[in-house]
């Protein structure tokens, strides 16, 4: 296990949004955070600063700290963002990725047992980092962060509109993606890329849903660590390190 720093728990902040297991509207107490990690409420609040530096999280007078429920014109911003980047991402000369969509396939792989399996937070989290690793993939490391954060501002999205799009559906959408990258139509890919993000954004509903009590077991428990493996992803042959 990483020694416990504000990044370390920072981030498992943002796994937590990503695996839907943390709600938009839920309070983040300083306490409950020092006592899951076993340390000072003075490290937690700097974890706090950073998340709330990327959006994620807001502090709110004599209350304390809340993730953020981001407005229906946020939310269709962070579409819009994921759009550009995800498109750009896939801007490259037609060729085949054999290394790239060879990671990809066992992603996506992951994916369907997640799916045929009872952990939906495992579901929810493969499913979003799906294009965490394809930007990995694509050998744009300079994006990975800017897309993993769009992809959680998504995904918070995605919790209080309690979008209807099907876990089956986006993994069957990643699948025809990586079918277009093996076959070295990236125009296809792309494509493909807009309309599945559009399909999402598409399933969101109007109504917010309320965030749930605060309790600080189900705090303990929201910010476990996922049971996936995260290997050290190689780059793939050819692959770009940055735009």
């Amino acid at each position: 296990m990483d020694e416990v720093s504000p990044t370390v728990i920072a981030e498992r902040v943002v796994e937590a949004i990503l695996a839907q297991k943390l709600a938009p509207g839920e309070r983040l107490g300083e306490q409950a955070l020092a006592g899951n990690f076993g340390v000072s409420r003075t490290m937690v609040r700097e974890a706090l600063m950073k998340l709330q530096a990327r959006g994620f999280v807001e502090v709110q007078s004599k209350r304390g700290w809340y993730v953020v429920q981001p407005s229906a014109e946020e939310a269709r911003d962070a579409f819009a963002a994921r759009r550009i980047v995800e498109a750009g991402i896939l801007a490259e000369a037609g060729r085949p990725l054999q290394a790239a969509t060879r990671r990809l396939r066992r992603h996506i792989a992951d994916e369907q047992r997640a799916i045929d399996g009872a952990d939906a937070a495992t579901r929810a989290f493969l499913l979003a980092d799906f294009h965490v690793c394809l930007a990995e993939q694509m050998g744009h490391r300079l994006l990975v962060d800017v897309l993993r954060d769009l992809t959680a501002r998504t995904t918070l999205a995605a919790t209080l509109y309690q979008s209807r799009h099907d876990a089956g559906q986006s993994c069957a959408e990643h699948g025809a993606i990586v079918d277009a990258l093996e076959a070295g139509d990236t125009a296809r890919a792309r494509a493909l890329m807009l309309a599945h993000i559009g399909n999402v954004e598409q399933a969101l509903d109007v109504e917010p849903m309320a965030p749930e009590a605060d309790a600080p077991a189900r705090l303990r428990a929201t910010l476990a660590p996922l049971g996936v493996a995260r290997p050290p992803r190689p780059m793939p042959d050819g692959a770009k390190s940055g735009p």
